[in-house]
């Protein structure tokens, strides 16, 4: 059966409410459902030296692997100006990409959404083409 995708895209518009972005003002939230059915909220969290800065999506993949969470079924993701109006679409970047091909396989699902209503479904393989994983530390 496949995932309510709405109600991961209600759950990432509740988590980029708390982003903490003082410097580039765009917010982002990221709702993760696992396999056991539990949802991980994650946003952004920036740092005056932006390279501690953490995104959204790992944040909600760190955070369920931190409970013991290694299996995903979703994520869905929202993001636009913390302050502005309608949301837009908002792409997962490569770092966020690699680290969901670390524990989801290519077909998993990740929903860019602005709402409930308009929102796209891609697959890890559509944005991560070619990518490096597990299996090539063993060749």
């Amino acid at each position: 059966m496949r995932p309510d995708y709405g109600m991961l895209v209600r759950e990432a518009i509740a988590a980029r409410e708390n982003a903490y972005v003082p410097y580039s003002r765009f917010a982002v939230g990221a709702a993760l459902l696992t396999k056991s059915g539990a949802v991980y909220r994650g946003c952004n969290v920036e740092n005056a030296s932006y390279t501690p800065t953490n995104c959204a999506e790992r944040t909600a993949v760190f955070s369920a692997v931190c409970a013991g969470e290694r299996e995903f079924e979703a994520i869905a993701v929202v993001g636009g100006g913390k302050d502005a109006g309608p949301l837009s679409a908002c792409f997962p970047c490569g770092v966020c990409r690699q680290v969901l091909a670390e524990f989801c396989p290519p077909d998993f699902p990740i929903i860019i959404a602005a709402d409930e209503q308009h929102y796209q479904v891609f697959t890890l393989a559509d944005l991560l083409p070619h990518s490096f994983g597990p299996s090539d530390l063993t060749r």
